[in-house]
C-alpha cells in the first residue's frame, strides 16, 4: 500500500535543507519530493474520474500502478502511474511515454541541440544541473518536437515577387538504411524580399546537387506562389541556368564569378599566377560590358595558347557571367557572386560541425532548421542602402517590380 505523504516531516526537511544551503530545483532540489507528490495525487484523482459509475458497472477496475522516472526542471520523479483492466485510462498530467515533464526543459534541450551541441553534450549538462541522465533516444524524441514546425515552414506560402534570390548546397554525409555513410545535399533558396529583409525561401535535402534537383525546388517555389525573380545567383553548374528559365523565364541568371576565377586559378601554372590573375581582374573589374569584352579578347590573345581550357571556359560562359555588366555598381556588387549564401552556409557549419556522420536525413534536416531560425533572428533589419537599390531595381525592371 502506498504511504500516506507526510506534509509536516516534507516542510522539515525542506527548511533544513534550505538553511543547509541547498537548492530548491535541480540535482538534490528539497522541492522534488512535494512535487513528485502533488502529481501522483493528480493521476489518482484522474484516475477516479475516469472509473465512472458506467465504467465500474462494465466491470472496469483498478489495476496496480506503474512506475517511472520522468526528468524535470526540479530533477528526477517517480511517477506511479495507475492502471485498469481495460487499459482505457489515458492520463493527461503525466502523460503515457512521457519522459520530459516540463516544458522549459524540453526547450532547453532543443536550444542546446540547436547550438550544435551532442547528445552527449546535452546529457552530461543535464546530469550536472539535475543529478540525472537523459538517454540519447530521449533528446532525440525531444528534439523532434520541431518536426511539424519544419513541414508547416516548408510549405508555408511566399511573396509573388523577389528582387534577388540565391541559390547554393551544402554538402554532409548521413546513413543509409542501411547504415552505410551516403552524400547528401541540402539545397538552399536565400533570397531578399521587396523590403530588403534576407529570408530563407526553402531547405531541401537531395541524395546530390544536380541541375534536375534544382528544377524540382523552383518548380516548388512556383506552387507556392512565387511568379517572379528578378535577378538569381548561382554557382557554375551545369545546366542550372536552364532549369531556372524553364521555370521563370523573365529571370537575369547570373553565373558566380568567384567560383569562375577559382575554378580557372586551380589550372594556372604557378610562375604564371600572379601575371594572369592581374590580366584576369581587368575583364570581371571592367567598368562595362563592352570593357570587360575587350578585356576577355586580350586575355585570349595573351594566355589561349597556354591556357585554352580556362579561355574557352571564360567564353562559354560569358553570358550568364557578364549579366551583373547591365547594372549600376551598387546592384553588382550584390549579384557577381554568391557570398550572401555562402556567408549563411559558414553559419550553418558552425553549428553543423560537431556533426561527422548524420544517423538520417530527419536528423540532418533537422539540425539544418534549428540553426537557421537561430540566424534568422539577426535579420530583423534590411540590407544595406536598400531604398536606393530597390529604386535602381525599379527602374531597370519596370513593371515587374514596384517599390510601393
Amino acid at each position: 500500500m502506498k504511504k500516506e505523504f507526510d506534509f509536516d516531516q516534507f516542510r522539515a526537511d525542506a527548511l533544513k535543507a534550505m538553511y543547509a544551503g541547498k537548492p530548491l530545483t535541480g540535482k538534490d532540489g528539497v522541492l522534488a519530493p512535494l512535487i513528485e507528490n502533488l502529481l501522483n495525487a493528480a493521476l489518482e484523482g484522474e484516475m477516479d474520474s475516469h472509473l465512472s459509475t458506467s465504467e465500474r458497472e462494465s466491470g472496469n477496475r483498478r489495476n496496480g500502478h506503474m512506475c517511472k522516472q520522468v526528468q524535470s526542471s526540479v530533477g528526477e520523479l517517480t511517477i506511479q502511474t495507475p492502471r485498469d483492466r481495460e487499459s482505457s485510462f489515458d492520463p493527461q498530467i503525466v502523460q503515457k511515454r512521457e519522459r520530459i515533464l516540463a516544458d522549459s526543459l524540453a526547450d532547453r534541450i532543443i536550444g542546446m541541440y540547436a547550438i550544435g551541441n551532442t547528445t552527449r553534450d546535452i546529457s552530461d549538462a543535464l546530469y550536472e544541473q539535475f543529478g540525472n541522465r537523459i538517454s540519447a533516444e530521449t533528446i532525440s524524441a525531444v528534439t523532434d518536437r520541431v518536426l511539424p514546425e519544419v513541414q508547416s515552414w516548408k510549405n508555408r506560402t511566399l511573396d509573388a515577387v523577389y528582387p534577388i534570390v540565391w541559390l547554393d548546397a551544402l554538402h554532409y554525409k548521413v546513413m543509409d538504411d542501411k547504415q552505410r555513410p551516403v552524400s547528401r545535399a541540402v539545397y538552399n533558396v536565400l533570397a531578399l524580399d521587396k523590403n530588403g529583409h534576407k529570408d530563407l525561401l526553402g531547405m531541401y535535402v537531395s541524395q546530390s546537387e544536380g541541375a534536375n534537383f534544382w528544377l524540382s525546388v523552383l518548380t516548388d517555389l512556383q506552387s507556392r506562389g512565387v511568379h517572379d525573380i528578378l535577378i538569381a545567383c548561382v554557382d557554375g553548374l551545369k545546366g542550372f541556368p536552364d532549369a531556372i528559365e524553364s521555370v521563370f523565364p523573365k529571370t537575369t541568371v547570373q553565373l558566380c564569378v568567384i567560383h569562375q576565377i577559382r575554378n580557372s586559378m586551380k589550372y594556372i601554372a604557378h610562375k604564371h599566377y600572379k601575371e594572369f590573375m592581374h590580366d584576369l581582374k581587368t575583364v570581371y573589374q571592367a567598368v562595362n560590358r563592352d570593357a570587360a569584352e575587350t578585356a576577355l579578347l586580350e586575355l585570349d590573345n595573351k594566355w589561349g595558347e597556354h591556357y585554352p581550357i580556362v579561355i574557352k571556359s571564360w567564353t562559354d560562359n560569358w553570358p550568364g557571367l557578364s549579366a551583373y555588366f547591365d547594372f549600376t555598381p551598387q546592384i553588382r556588387r550584390m549579384i557577381y557572386t554568391t557570398n550572401t549564401v555562402e556567408g549563411y552556409h559558414r553559419q550553418i557549419r558552425k553549428v553543423t560541425k560537431n556533426k561527422g556522420i548524420f544517423p538520417n536525413d530527419t536528423a540532418l534536416e533537422k539540425l539544418v532548421y534549428l540553426a537557421y531560425t537561430r540566424i534568422r533572428r539577426k535579420w530583423t533589419m534590411p540590407v544595406a542602402n536598400w531604398g536606393q537599390t530597390a529604386q535602381q531595381l525599379a527602374i531597370r525592371f519596370n513593371d515587374r517590380f514596384s517599390i510601393m
